[in-house]
């Protein structure tokens, strides 16, 4: 049997999604929790990758292995005391053998937490970009009108990071949404795909725009021009969440 999980992290801790050697990473543990529950060894394939210190709310991954099986509905609860307290399954289902939860994905969002008074909140820490130049309601203003420079199918190469190996730079970006919610800005991104720290330079993008560094007008033209040393400075991982997978 194939199964489609769904899981949530906090990243914190993490060395981000993906097995790295003597380094604790979410598919590591999931890799050894899941070996554990079926009590043979598990081929975990995940949707995307995270960066160390990003968070996800929805990650969609397949399991697949030889011989060992768990009922989905039943996998949460038997899945549940071997994983850490920042990893957590919550979801299960068979799914078919041609299942691949990367490629077979239509569209993401990310959602980007942002904490912004100039005094700092305990809670806050780990979990959102502590921002303390307040932003005012203008500043929003003008950041909704930037976004809306950034919805659309464009190449997106101006906010991708050096090091990508990707050779097609076009994505459709569905929507960008930014809320305010008494401290606390919400961005959420919704594309049909992300290219290498592309949400956190758009975020850090939009905030130079609510402090007059960028107008709405100058992120098209960023876009446009595809230099990445032109857009803003890429915004720290702790604010970003893998919000949902669609398929």
């Amino acid at each position: 049997m194939k199964y489609l999980i769904k899981i949530k992290y906090l990243g914190t801790d993490f060395h981000g999604f993906q097995v790295q050697p003597d380094k604790r990473t979410v598919q590591g543990e999931l890799n050894a929790a899941l070996d554990l529950c079926f009590g043979v060894p598990c081929r975990v394939t995940g949707c995307s990758r995270t960066d160390a210190g990003v968070h996800a709310n929805e990650f969609v991954l397949s399991v697949e292995n030889d011989g060992g099986t768990v009922p989905p509905e039943k996998l949460p609860l038997a899945a549940a005391r071997f994983l850490p307290p920042d990893l957590s399954l919550y979801y299960a289902e068979s799914c078919s053998e041609e299942f691949h939860p990367r490629y077979d994905a239509v569209s993401k969002e990310y959602l980007y937490r942002i904490y912004n008074n100039r005094v700092s909140d305990p809670f806050e820490h780990g979990r959102s970009w502590f921002l303390p130049r307040v932003i005012s309601e203008n500043g929003i203003s003008l950041m909704r009108d930037a976004a809306k420079k950034i919805e659309g199918r464009h190449d997106f190469s101006a906010f991708m990071s050096e090091g990508s190996d990707a050779s097609d730079t076009v994505r459709c970006v569905k929507y960008v949404k930014i809320d305010k919610k008494g401290d606390i800005i919400e961005i959420r991104i919704a594309a049909d795909g992300f290219l290498y720290n592309m949400v956190r330079i758009i975020v850090g993008t939009l905030s130079e725009v609510a402090f007059g560094r960028f107008t709405p007008e100058d992120v098209g033209r960023i876009i446009e021009s595809g230099n990445r040393n032109l857009a803003g400075p890429t915004a720290p991982p702790e604010g970003l969440y893998l919000n949902k997978v669609n398929y």
